[in-house]
Order: structure tokens, then C-alpha cells, then sequence
């Protein structure tokens, strides 16, 4: 298995070769009814102070502060042609795809404060409903691995108890971690830290995927069904590193997603019309296409990992703003060097959908 290290270095020249090129506003454009639009960041990882435990980490609150500043701001703005073009629509939500703050994972009495810190600066940011904190629209969150890679502990209670009360959720796993929703023409549908099942497997697995697999299968059974309306999966762990063969005689190895789960996942959503996935962790963005034996293949599933959004300990963060359709799916990133000082669209995906 690839470590994380390797995977960023190859990452950085694939990601090059995949381009296809290049306060609230008011006054922005709401996006007709047969069009989504929505923002996507993953990876904020707030911080509080080891020594000082009740105290939200300065360096953290300057970086992840002036992120929700950008999407407050950002409706209304035009964008470039390079960018693809037009303005930025006011989105439905805005989609987390998890570690969502940075202490979640470790144990002890100082971390155990650390983390119901991190996590009530975390919530005091984006609220829940749009109204209710300094985020503009309603947020739709996974758990990463820092936020409890076995899926309990203080902050994924938090996000079960959120569960309960988020807007517009039209489905709900039974353990109230794994949830989905319909915005205009698509279904989307949030699973966690891996997607997977929990029991009967022949061998251990790493992070409890706590039977997304399960919710996966029968949601798209349900709800999808054969209207081919299209799908938005998000989860927290990429993709590329484990769409490996599955092969159930290996012994344990450690890795992070079983390729055997991978495998799983690709089969139960191939015959749908996945309109791409979501997913971060790896802190570098990648643009991929898996059809189930490769993610570099020329049809296929579109893959999008997001770099980290507001890390305390990078200069360089970005996020994607999304638009979505019967018809297209148009994908932008928007990046900043200097800790959301500033902020450039710097490329553009555009994807035709299934009808």
C-alpha cells in the first residue's frame, strides 16, 4: 500500500495532466429550479490549544474564520472565462466532507477537551440551518477520521444529534449517521468515513464504516430506483488508493479502505447514474474517473478530492463550487495561497450527465 507521502507526490502530476482547463451578497442569482448549486470543503480541522484546552488555537480561528467570510462572499461574483465563466449562484448548502476539526481521534483527558472546544467553534461557524451561525446556508456534514475513526465520540454524537434536526433529510440510517436528501434534480447522499458494511466480513477493517453500505443499497433501491435522476455521493476517505482487486484471502493490513469495500461501493452504484462523488483527507486535490478497475480510466464515475479547506498549518487551502443539472455537471475549484487573505478560480471540470 501506497503511504499517504507517496500518494501526494504522485498525486501532484496526475492532478496536472486531469485538467480540462484552467459578507452575504444579496443581490446573487438563485439558480433555477432544474439547477443545483452548492459548495463543497472538507478537511477544516479546528484546533484548540493543547496547553490551554478551552481555548480555540488563534492560528486555527484566523484560517477557518475568513473560509466562512469567502462563502458568505462569494455569491454574485463573476467568474472568469478561464474558470468556465458566469456568476456565482447562491448555493442550497454547503456539503462538508469531513475532520471537521482535529482532536476527535486521540485519547486523554486533555484531548477529550480539546475536542468539545474545536467542536463548539466548529458549529458556532457554521450552524447547522444558515441561520443559526456565522454560515450563510444550511451544511450537510460527514465524520473523518479526526472526528472519531470508529464512528463515536463526542463530535459524530454531535453530528447524530444534527442529524435529527437537519433540513430537508428524506432518509436516515437507523444508527443516525448516514442520511440523504434531494436538492432540484438530484439525490444526495452523505455515508460517512468509508463506505462499507459492519458485519460478516472475513477480515478486520480499519474505520467502522457502521453499515453505509447498507443505507447505500437501499436508498438507491428506494428512492432512485429507474428514474436515472442523477446522484451526489459524499464520504471522507479517497478512492484511489484502494480501488485494488478485492481479494477476501489477504490477511489485515491496515489500510484505511478495504479494496474489497471499494469494490462493493463500485458495483452497488455502477448501475446508477452517479453524478460524481465527493470525498478529501488526502489534503490534495484530484480529479479522477474509476470504472471500477481503474481511476484513470475514460468513462466511468467521476471522482473529486478536495484539498483541505481551512488546516491550520497550510498557507494554500481550497474548496469547489458546484452546479448541477439535468443534463451538465460543472465542477470549479476556488483556491487561495495566502489563508483566505485572497482567493482565485483556478479550473473548471465539466461533465455531461445521463439523461
Amino acid at each position: 500500500m501506497s503511504t499517504r507521502r507517496e500518494f501526494l507526490k504522485v498525486g501532484l502530476g496526475a492532478t496536472a495532466a486531469s485538467l480540462a482547463c484552467g459578507g452575504l451578497n444579496l443581490s446573487a442569482r438563485q439558480a433555477p429550479p432544474e439547477k443545483v448549486s452548492f459548495f463543497f470543503v472538507s478537511d477544516t480541522h479546528y484546533l484548540a490549544v493543547k496547553d490551554s484546552p478551552t481555548e480555540f488555537a488563534p492560528e486555527s480561528a484566523d484560517v477557518t474564520g475568513r473560509l466562512i467570510d469567502t462563502l458568505n462572499r462569494l455569491p454574485g461574483e463573476q467568474i472568469p472565462e478561464s474558470a468556465g465563466g458566469g456568476e456565482v449562484l447562491t448555493p442550497l448548502g454547503v456539503i462538508h466532507g469531513g475532520d471537521l476539526v482535529d482532536s476527535a481521534d486521540k485519547q486523554g483527558a486533555v484531548f477529550q477537551k480539546m475536542q468539545q472546544t474545536e467542536w463548539q467553534a466548529f458549529v458556532a461557524d457554521y450552524g447547522l440551518t444558515g441561520a443559526d451561525g456565522r454560515l450563510k446556508y444550511p451544511v450537510y456534514e460527514v465524520h473523518g477520521n479526526h472526528d472519531g475513526p470508529q464512528g463515536v465520540g463526542f463530535v459524530v454524537d454531535g453530528i447524530r444529534e444534527r442529524n435529527k434536526r437537519r433540513q430537508g433529510v428524506t432518509a436516515i440510517s437507523d444508527n443516525g449517521l448516514h442520511y440523504a436528501w434531494k436538492w432540484g434534480p438530484a439525490h444526495f447522499i452523505n455515508l460517512g468515513i468509508v463506505v462499507g458494511r459492519t458485519s460478516d466480513q472475513p477480515r478486520k477493517r480499519r474505520y467502522d464504516p457502521h453499515n453505509s453500505l447498507e443505507f447505500l443499497r437501499d436508498y438507491l433501491h428506494t428512492e432512485v430506483g429507474a428514474s436515472n435522476r442523477p446522484v451526489v455521493l459524499t464520504h471522507h476517505v479517497d478512492i484511489a488508493r484502494y480501488a485494488k482487486p478485492c481479494d477476501a484471502s489477504l490477511p489485515y493490513s491496515n489500510q484505511e479502505w478495504d479494496p474489497c469495500d471499494v469494490a462493493a461501493y463500485y458495483e452497488t452504484i455502477s448501475k446508477y447514474n452517479i453524478a460524481a462523488a465527493f470525498y478529501g483527507h488526502t489534503h490534495v486535490r484530484q480529479v479522477h474517473t474509476w470504472d471500477g478497475a481503474s481511476v484513470q480510466a475514460k468513462q466511468g464515475i467521476s471522482l473529486f478530492t478536495a484539498d483541505n479547506a481551512g488546516h491550520f498549518h497550510s498557507d494554500t487551502q481550497a474548496i469547489f463550487y458546484v452546479e448541477l443539472a439535468d443534463q451538465e455537471l460543472v465542477v470549479r475549484e476556488y483556491l487561495t495561497k495566502d489563508r483566505w487573505k485572497t482567493g482565485q478560480w483556478s479550473a473548471v471540470w465539466r461533465k455531461a450527465l445521463v439523461s
